[in-house]
């Protein structure tokens, strides 16, 4: 893996771009090479994946990623960034630049028809802060060829994403993302590998794609369950879920039926048994996100 980009090229590319990071877009770019490195050997690619990267930034991830992908999608926001890409990769990464795709869109709002040749298998990204769960969530959704991934957040989120029922930051994400793949801690990342230096630490979030817990009923409506089961969360699940029933007895109903206590509260229930009391729902019952 030659080539990778240091502080001094970082900044100098940066300059020649006449790019300053911005709060609005989370943008901290990696600038040590040693931390490309563990990214990449985490992520565990062979050729056979076709890597997603979103917010490549000045391309330091990026030109770690062509020499072991069979192929690499680049989603940027920043047009700056999104044009200059293809150039820094081709100077830094050799012959592996060929096997770039960079796209100038919003992660957000990108389907899987622009990213279908080749489609992405695995997902390999160091996030932008504000936008990283909202991202992962809506790529795990719209891309049914992900397999698995690696990404870099801010390390109380890669806490959330990866906590279990019963933990005191187990929430929404968690069980979104318990819903796609399974999901474990990979590491810290400490704030001076990023320029300019973050005041949090970093966390890398390692998952798994596997089937839903229950093909029988929508997403959209297991998601509706847990967002107002996390609401309130010190209501029981009787009392939170009453909105989303059309009253407490038909949440109780509903719980009952899923074989859940309504005296529980959201957070410490899993996945499936969320997915059992939205299979419960009484008849009229709104679907969510």
């Amino acid at each position: 893996m030659t080539g990778l980009l240091g502080p001094a090229e970082i900044r100098e590319l940066a300059a020649r771009l006449g790019v300053a990071p911005t709060k609005k877009l989370g943008q901290n770019f990696v600038h040590d090479p040693n931390t490309v490195r563990r990214i990449v050997t985490a992520a565990g690619l062979t050729a056979d994946d076709v890597a997603l990267e979103v917010g490549p930034g000045l391309g330091s991830l990026t030109v770690g990623l062509l020499p072991v992908a069979g192929h690499v999608h680049a989603v940027e926001i920043d047009p700056v960034l999104a044009g200059a890409l293809p150039e820094t990769v081709a100077r830094h990464a050799g012959a592996d630049a060929a096997r770039l795709t960079v796209h100038r869109a919003d992660a957000l709002r990108i389907a899987a028809a622009e990213l279908a040749d080749p489609a992405p298998t695995a997902l390999v990204a160091n996030l932008p802060y504000n936008v990283a769960v909202p991202v992962v969530l809506h790529l795990l959704a719209v891309l049914p060829t992900l397999r698995h991934g690696l990404v870099m957040v801010q390390k109380e989120v890669a806490d959330r994403l990866v906590a279990g029922p019963g933990s005191k930051v187990y929430g929404i994400p968690s069980v979104k993302l318990a819903w796609y793949a399974q999901a474990r801690g990979a590491g810290k990342v400490p704030p001076n590998v990023f320029w300019p230096v973050p005041n949090v630490d970093s966390g890398l979030v390692s998952f798994t794609c596997h089937e839903p817990p229950r093909t029988d009923v929508p997403r959209e409506r297991v998601f509706a369950v847990v967002d107002a089961a996390f609401a309130q969360r010190r209501k029981t699940l009787r009392a939170a879920l009453a909105g989303w029933a059309g009253g407490a007895d038909r949440a109780a109903a509903a719980l009952t039926a899923a074989g859940v206590d309504p005296g529980a509260r959201g957070e410490s229930l899993t996945v499936e048994q969320f997915a059992a009391i939205a299979a419960s729902a009484p008849v009229g019952t709104p679907a969510g996100k």
